[in-house]
């Protein structure tokens, strides 16, 4: 059995820990796990071209997941060149350097690289118009990448991410419910969450196919609902049953960076291509909240 030298970059967030899981006693990887700080991962910054070349090189590695991304969407639009520099610039540098070493890679991307004015799944060929500073460095990011490795290059985007890791909506919303007596989630903002551990998995589907399929693909759970319905559920599962959830428009809660209305993604194409189903967006949420539950008590 081949032997797949791989590195994952942004080891330490939500993806990347899952990453770290789904990977853990898998033989058929010989995984670097990297970010620029923190415990049980291997030091890399991946805006120095000098140090991905180095570690790419002395680790053999032929497949490269990028986990890292720039995601203070509010703060990017205060600092678009901050969040061009990991979103766009390193993707390039990773980008380069596989190119030099043959390996491939799969990089993670976003729903904000539409408007959220469509009343219909989201594509891969659907046009893309960003409205944040965020959603135009990740999508600089997904055509830099292409440009550069072209067939050997995967772009996966997601939506609403979410892990027992970081910081995220489900686990917000669990610590509000707990102190606040009452709440307000926005309602008129659609989409479907994504576990990270399920995104997670399909990342490893990708990298191990029979065949290796370049391109564009989306991946989310299945299912679509607003924040406000997410919310519902969430405190249903953790059993939180002292706050008082109510709908309100996104207007009450203004934000420097414009957030998509719609913003569901059309799986097909991932699931006819890799053969495969994508699990319900309450089966993973309630597996993730047991998860949580467990880890707290």
């Amino acid at each position: 059995m081949a032997i797949t030298h791989i590195l994952i970059t942004g080891a330490n967030g939500q993806l990347g820990h899952e990453m770290r899981h789904v990977l853990a006693n898998d033989q058929r990887f010989d995984a670097i796990f990297a970010d620029v700080a923190g415990d049980n991962v291997t030091r890399l910054d991946i805006t120095d071209e000098t140090a991905v070349e180095q570690m790419v090189a002395e680790h053999h590695i032929t497949m490269i997941v990028n986990c890292v991304a720039y995601t203070a969407v509010d703060a990017a639009e205060d600092d678009e060149p901050m969040a061009s520099r990991l979103n766009c610039e390193a993707v390039g540098i990773l980008a380069r350097v596989a190119k030099r070493h043959g390996a491939r890679m799969v990089h993670v991307s976003t729903d904000y690289v539409f408007d959220g004015q469509s009343c219909a799944p989201y594509r891969e060929d659907h046009s893309t118009n960003p409205q944040s500073a965020y959603g135009r460095t990740k999508l600089d990011g997904e055509r830099l990448l292409l440009d550069t490795l072209g067939d050997d290059a995967v772009v996966l985007r997601t939506a609403w991410l979410y892990s027992p890791y970081g910081k995220n909506f489900v686990k917000t919303m669990i610590a509000l419910g707990k102190t606040k007596p009452a709440l307000k989630v926005v309602f008129d903002q659609v989409g479907s969450p994504t576990c990270a551990r399920d995104l997670a998995r399909a990342i490893v589907t990708i990298i191990t196919a029979d065949e290796w399929h370049s391109g564009i693909y989306h991946y989310s759970n299945e299912g679509v609902i607003s924040w406000y319905d997410f919310a519902i559920a969430i405190h249903r599962l953790a059993g939180i049953t002292g706050c008082n959830v109510q709908p309100c428009h996104s207007d009450e809660f203004p934000a420097k960076a414009h957030r998509p209305a719609y913003s569901v993604l059309d799986k097909t194409k991932f699931k006819a291509t890799f053969g495969t189903t994508v699990p319900y967006w309450l089966d993973s949420l309630n597996d993730t909240i047991k998860t949580l539950l467990t880890v707290n008590s």
